[in-house]
């Protein structure tokens, strides 16, 4: 177990070594253990300063070792699922001596990237993706005729995501050259629910098949010649068949070995050399232990799955002034709750992100974490509906894209009450392009019977929740930005705001600024920066997406010289677009010019600096005001 007292740290000479790619194959097998411990190191005091994913990371520091030793990248493919567990891969990808930038803007990512190095075979940042993208890889590598390795390391708890199972039904009929990886640590963000979480637990905790499995082990590490191929085949086929008839795995036509311990680098690396010698697909499941070697982050995983900066020492972060809008959405929905029996509250897998932890602590019965499976919680969530409950399915933003479908033809279709509450919606700052909220308005705002809002303060995020409890006949959908908000009191009493109508904060002769949700502080600086210039500005809190309130937005179209829309949101099909549609559609021509983040993949780094990149700072936007003028 380390023992850091200090933030002070210097890169050893074990890890300079591995700046140059592959050295990690060339070390003793008794150097692996202090590169292990100094890649820990490195990893929780750089980490203590950029934030990230530390204990995923931290659980995978001899796999990806062993990976690396046996694989040679980029040639051999191989992908991490969701990939927030890659920070070991690209140290040892030639990448240590930049890991001080990590998450930082123009550093490196948090997640694989294929722009940032070819031993990056896939990018990702969603759950459920490793398994079908390295199917296909593996297919169009056996239709060229070659045999390089593809290897899928996937964490137990994406096993709960659709796309997954529906990767490995295919597998078996599709190649027989391919290597799965189970990185079951029992958590994905918070801990594993559902039946797949217990088979896998269940199978770590079966002493007999352990024990059998363990009288196999010369046979298959052996492995020679056909008589002990047969002998050892046997074995497991009887060790699994006694503990798992039917397995789960050999349904599906993947070979089973483990459980295996993660964290003992030579017994992982004999396994995936076992398993590169094999022409059929074999499932290796490896127990690890999230944060294993930083005591923090061992006992609170969750926290440290993705965290800013802590204190090495103690794992300790800043207190927090105020709430962020994911505690007021929590808060809030209990306190609904308390007076509403009909309230339910479904995550998949975020209770602790969404703070729906709080709903779930004052009211277990009626709360669901679904898994990592967004599609399901949609769908559950209108079955609930069908029966006079009050269904809030709060996901990321980025991941509630997931759920169009549903939300079109399951809720909208059959207007079905259900309240879709849109956590971190806009920009994710240090996370970049797989997190940043910014197309949600885009995709969701062409669906008939849906209303859509956005407040502009945590406040009038009280409002809106209270405002959507009472809408009971057509889905509602509500967005709201990651971390603290304006600092605003929150109400004592709550208000049901009229649907479809918009706050005039001011009026004005010159500009109609028609803000939406959190740029309506943006908004609020520009007003004055413009009243300095002698622009008379009128500023509009919009509230609602859809729908909009069109009386009020042709009433300053036809007074004032320019509509200027502003969005967290990309401009492209964004609430500008549909302010546009709306003076179009009423002839209303007044020139227009939306503010939003342009149609491109928004890099990370902090909410500063890309606003000031994309000219979303007041003075920016300001500037382009006056030059439209």
């Amino acid at each position: 177990m380390m023992n850091m007292t200090s933030h002070s740290f210097e890169l050893p000479a074990i890890l300079a070594k591995i700046q140059k790619h592959g050295a990690v194959r060339d070390m003793q097998p008794d150097e692996l253990k202090e590169l292990a411990e100094a890649i820990r190191e490195y990893l929780v005091e750089t980490l203590s300063q950029t934030g990230g994913h530390v204990a995923p990371n931290l659980g995978v520091v001899e796999l990806s070792i062993a990976l690396h030793r046996v694989f040679e990248t980029p040639r051999d493919k191989i992908l991490f699922d969701v990939s927030h567990q890659c920070y070991v891969h690209k140290m040892l990808t030639g990448r240590v001596d930049r890991m001080p930038t990590i998450r930082r803007f123009q550093g490196l990512s948090g997640f694989c990237k294929r722009e940032e190095s070819e031993h990056d075979a896939y990018g990702a940042g969603h759950a459920g993706t490793a398994l079908s993208a390295a199917l296909g890889m593996a297919t169009a590598r056996d239709l060229a005729g070659d045999d390089y390795h593809v290897v899928a390391v996937v964490g137990d708890g994406s096993f709960t995501c659709g796309t997954t199972l529906e990767a490995l039904n295919n597998i078996a009929t599709t190649t027989r050259k391919f290597i799965l990886i189970l990185n079951d640590n029992e958590w994905s963000i918070d801990k594993n629910v559902g039946a797949l979480a217990r088979y896998f637990s269940s199978l770590q905790e079966t002493s007999t098949y352990t024990w059998l499995r363990d009288r196999t082990k010369r046979f298959i590490e052996g492995l020679a010649g056909k008589g002990a191929q047969e002998q050892a085949s046997k074995l497991v086929t009887a060790a699994r068949s006694l503990i798992t008839p039917m397995s789960f795995f050999k349904e599906l036509g993947l070979s089973y070995y483990g459980p295996i311990d993660g964290h003992d680098i030579q017994r992982v690396e004999r396994v995936l050399r076992i398993a590169t010698r094999l022409n059929e697909p074999v499932i290796l499941h490896l127990i690890t232990r999230k944060g294993n070697g930083y005591e923090p982050a061992m006992k609170n995983p969750s926290k440290f799955h993705g965290i800013g900066s802590y204190n090495v020492a103690d794992g300790s972060t800043k207190p927090s002034a105020g709430y962020t809008y994911s505690e007021v959405f929590g808060n809030t929905l209990t306190r609904l709750a308390e007076d509403d029996p009909a309230i339910t509250a479904i995550t998949a897998a975020m209770p602790g992100g969404t703070k729906l932890d709080i709903f779930r602590n004052r009211f277990p019965k009626r709360f669901f974490d679904v898994g990592i499976a967004e599609e399901h919680a949609s769908l559950f969530a209108c079955g609930m509906a069908t029966q006079g409950l009050k269904p809030y399915v709060a996901v990321y933003s980025t991941f509630m894209q997931r759920c169009v479908d549903m939300i079109q033809h399951d809720a909208a279709l059959q207007k079905l009450p259900v309240r879709f509450c849109m956590d971190r919606a806009g920009l994710s700052p240090d996370d970049g392009p797989t997190h940043h909220g910014l197309y949600d308005i885009s995709m969701m705002r062409c669906i008939p019977n849906l209303v859509m809002m956005q407040p502009a303060d945590e406040a009038e995020l009280c409002h809106m929740l209270h405002t959507m409890n009472g809408i009971n006949d057509t889905p509602t959908a509500i967005r709201y930005p990651r971390g603290y908000g304006e600092g605003t009191a929150l109400p004592e009493e709550l208000q049901t705001l009229p649907v479809g109508k918009a706050q005039v904060r001011y009026e004005g002769a010159d500009v109609a600024l028609i803000a939406l949700g959190n740029m309506n502080s943006v908004a609020e600086r520009v007003r004055a920066i413009l009243a300095d210039k002698g622009v008379d500005c009128a500023l509009i809190n919009a509230r609602f997406i859809k729908p909009l309130d069109e009386e009020c937005i042709c009433r300053f179209a036809s007074s004032c010289r320019l509509i200027v829309t502003l969005e967290d949101h990309t401009v492209v099909g964004g609430f500008g677009s549909a302010v546009q549609e709306c003076l179009n559609r009423r002839a209303c021509f007044v020139p227009m010019l939306p503010i939003g983040w342009p149609d491109a993949f928004i890099e990370h780094g902090t909410l500063e600096l890309l606003r000031a990149k994309h000219g979303l700072t007041p003075d920016a936007i300001s500037q382009r005001i006056l030059q439209q003028l």
